[in-house]
């Protein structure tokens, strides 16, 4: 909701996608698939703020 969730959400996808290209490149599955994870969560705690954004938004207009 805030910037520091946008800032931590941000770097979340970041390290999965690190954490992805590394076990790709060392043929890792298992850290592969642990930073499409991450990826994933953090893709769906900006959905999660983005609905929560708009929730807010409509309380507001009701006032």
């Amino acid at each position: 909701m805030g910037i520091g969730d946008d800032i931590a959400n941000n770097a979340k996808e970041t390290v999965g996608k690190a954490k992805e290209g590394l076990g790709d490149a060392t043929n890792n599955e298992k850290l592969e698939a642990q930073g499409k994870i991450d990826q994933a969560d953090a893709k769906v705690e900006k959905a999660k703020d983005a609905v929560e954004d708009k929730i807010d938004d409509v309380k507001n207009r009701m006032k």
